[in-house]
């Protein structure tokens, strides 16, 4: 039985290993680990199978330009081990992580994803709400959000992740 938690510390090593197998390659696991060492402010789940992590999701604070009172949280990265995929582990960890952001008083979610999963959680295109990333991606892979009744409004801008997520 997989069990979504809260990372821990005794994780980090099993939580890069899951990163680097479902994405076949280190980039992820290093952002993780960079954003840790950093001490930002962070929602890390993973989803354990007895003692093995199976899968693992980063939610993490993004800026706003022009700033905004909003709170807004960037999903990603998000990695199920191979071996572990198309059971709904990975939509067990983003809707835990979605109520984890609301409950951490996030007003709204962006991700950089497949047009083709986000949406069944409710995430739409970012420009539908004036969004937009500091880098290019097609339209549909830059998605956004609600958390709560309001939390997009007034949030238009240009969206930035935390700079490790470019220095990988």
């Amino acid at each position: 039985m997989v069990v979504i938690r809260p990372e821990r510390p005794d994780d980090h090593e099993q939580v890069r290993a899951v990163n680097d197998a479902a994405f076949g390659q280190p980039d992820e696991g290093a952002i993780v680990d960079a954003v840790r060492r950093r001490g930002v402010p962070i929602i890390s789940l993973v989803a354990a199978d007895a003692d093995q992590l199976v899968g693992h999701i980063l939610f993490t604070p993004v800026t706003l330009t022009p700033a905004t009172p909003r709170r807004l949280c960037g999903l990603g990265p998000m990695a199920v081990l191979p071996s572990h995929q198309r059971r709904g582990i990975g939509s067990r960890l983003v809707r835990d992580g979605l109520e984890a952001c609301r409950v951490a008083g996030c007003d709204a979610v962006v991700v950089v994803g497949h047009p083709s999963y986000y949406p069944r959680f409710g995430f739409g295109r970012g420009r539908d709400h004036g969004l937009a990333w500091d880098h290019d991606v097609p339209d549909d892979a830059f998605m956004a959000l609600a958390l709560a009744s309001a939390g997009l409004a007034g949030c238009a801008g240009v969206v930035s992740y935390l700079p490790e997520f470019t220095a990988a």
